[in-house]
């Protein structure tokens, strides 16, 4: 099923917004003539872990931005700390990085358990997979995130087959972590990546 690019009256009154500008228009224009859609609803949730499969390709990422800053959704990504140093950590705070202390007592998942309960809004993408090489298993740390925050999880799949971006349903965590990777490992089973299977 071919999508389309939402325009920013059909997005939800809760979903975390960036300032409308040119930016947008150009993206949209990059989006069109590379030919990548989007098919699905973005759901009305003010706080929520989006996660993005399959993650094969560094493209992965070109075009998760390209269509973040298309449609105006203020989704923010994690960075190691290092990275966030002049003048690229004000580009990647302008993206949407957050930079996390590795070294910290309180690891990641902690700091963004935190960082969900300091903010009325965030939407905070992660590639569950953790690495564009093939992998057995998931990290589990997107999971804990959402189930200590309390928020749900948004699953996006990248179809290069067909160039769509596919928005899943909201899912909510159980008590119980394995059954749960396998309900979103399920999800996406049918959708390619770059340059291989899910």
């Amino acid at each position: 099923m071919r999508g389309r690019l939402f325009t920013p009256a059909q997005l939800p009154a809760r979903m975390p917004r960036l300032r409308d500008g040119w930016q947008r228009r150009s993206c949209r224009a990059v989006l069109r003539m590379a030919g990548w859609s989007l098919v699905g609803e973005f759901p009305d949730a003010p706080k929520l872990v989006l996660i993005a499969a399959p993650h094969s390709s560094w493209w992965d990422g070109v075009w998760g931005l390209l269509v973040k800053v298309a449609i105006g959704a203020d989704v923010h990504f994690m960075g190691k700390q290092e990275l966030f140093f002049w003048p690229l950590g004000g580009l990647l705070r302008r993206l949407g990085g957050m930079p996390i202390d590795r070294g910290a007592a309180r690891g990641v998942v902690e700091q963004m358990i935190d960082q969900f309960r300091q903010r009325e809004k965030l939407w905070l993408g992660i590639a569950p997979e953790g690495t564009r090489k093939p992998v057995q298993r998931w990290k589990s740390g997107f999971w804990r995130i959402a189930r200590d925050a309390g928020v749900p999880i948004f699953p996006v799949a990248f179809h290069y087959p067909d160039k769509v971006i596919r928005l899943g349903p909201l899912f909510d965590t159980s008590a119980d972590m394995e059954a749960d990777l396998a309900r979103l490992r399920a999800f996406y089973a049918p959708y390619r990546g770059k340059r291989r299977d899910v």
